[in-house]
């Protein structure tokens, strides 16, 4: 059996060298690295620099990045036998693994689409994506291992490399997962210059007032519990953050709409909705699952309890993910169906509104 052992390294800091690492971002996986190489530093290939910058980090790996195109020299795309020369501005991105061991489990995975380089999946809600503290085993990676293991006799050096890009435990949808480090690099590239189509389907609280338009806000970690987000509105706390959205259907008392990513940040949907006075209908974490709107009619309290008892969750869902294909060049894109219990509530809420 494979045992898979997940790494994250803490990266250093100097004065020549800025490496940062989305930690706080629950969309994408990569790492970004930013070098101004130093005055005195004599001509040398660019793949030998960065072995000897990059703290843990393979000759192989740093080669993949390079040929992937995703390594920049003063904003140029370089060959691995580019030489790096005095005050060069490097900038190099890796998806990176994380830090926990993965066991296979045979784990059943709706894959929506396959192919050498990638495959699709719709993710049910509950499953939760990734091993982390208090989910370190039952994870949708522990059922990649097993099926990439026993179905596709997939080289286990790869799996690690597989995640680009994730959501969150009761959110439902579409994630792309690479086969191939080629594969990884390229679109962990995309997620990075945010040409990635993602749309999301969500159900708020509330009859919103315009029919379209952006939420803009810094969303960060909360300074009171370290576990939720919040958005602030000024200065340089948080990471900066942009929601479009759309509506779709007027329930009266909710409102179904769909919403375009321009970042990628933890809960950024359900933290910017609940900043602007429309929590997702059933997000215990930011207040959707207590009744946000009340109507004048007997049994409304019954009536979303009902609900709340149906989709015990947050009404979002990843149903839309369009992306260069790593291999062909061709855009593509993959739709989904509203899963069964967000349909029923939508059905629901569709008769009260009549």
């Amino acid at each position: 059996m494979m045992t898979l052992l997940f790494h994250k390294r803490n990266l250093l800091l100097s004065d020549n060298a800025e490496n940062r690492m989305e930690q706080e971002d629950n969309e994408v996986m990569y790492e970004h690295h930013h070098i101004v190489v130093d005055k005195g530093q004599s001509l040398l290939r660019i793949d030998k620099f960065l072995v000897n910058r990059i703290e843990g980090v393979s000759r192989n790996k740093i080669q993949n990045a390079i040929t992937a195109g995703n390594v920049k020299v003063n904003d140029f795309i370089v060959k691995p036998n580019y030489k790096v020369k005095p005050d060069d501005v490097i900038i190099v991105v890796f998806p990176y693994p994380a830090e926990f061991e993965v066991v296979p489990e045979n784990i059943p995975l709706n894959i929506v689409y396959e192919d050498d380089s990638l495959l699709i999946i719709n993710k049910p809600a509950g499953l939760v994506v990734h091993p982390g503290y208090g989910h370190y085993t039952g994870t949708m990676v522990n059922a990649l291992a097993y099926y990439l293991e026993e179905t596709a006799g997939f080289d286990d050096s790869n799996i690690r490399h597989g995640l680009v890009h994730r959501i969150d435990k009761d959110t439902t949808g579409l994630l792309v997962v690479a086969k191939t480090e080629m594969a990884l690099n390229r679109l962990a590239k995309q997620f990075f210059d945010k040409t990635v189509e993602r749309t999301y389907y969500a159900l708020v609280w509330g009859n919103l007032k315009n029919d379209a338009g952006t939420i803009t806000g810094n969303v960060g970690r909360s300074p009171r519990d370290r576990r939720v987000m919040t958005v602030f509105e000024e200065g340089d706390k948080g990471k900066h953050a942009v929601t479009h959205y759309h509506v779709l259907k007027r329930f009266q008392y909710t409102t179904l709409i769909k919403c375009n990513l321009e970042t990628g940040r933890t809960h950024q949907i359900r933290i910017h909705f609940k900043h602007i006075g429309h929590p997702l209908f059933g997000d215990k974490t930011y207040g959707g699952d207590k009744i946000v709107q009340q109507a004048p009619f007997p049994k409304f309290d019954q009536f979303v309890r009902n609900c709340f008892a149906m989709m015990p969750r947050q009404a979002l869902h990843a149903k839309t993910l369009g992306f260069t294909h790593p291999v062909t060049g061709k855009f593509v894109q993959f739709d989904s169906e509203l899963p069964m219990d967000f349909q029923e509530v939508l059905d629901k809420w569709e008769k009260v509104s009549r």
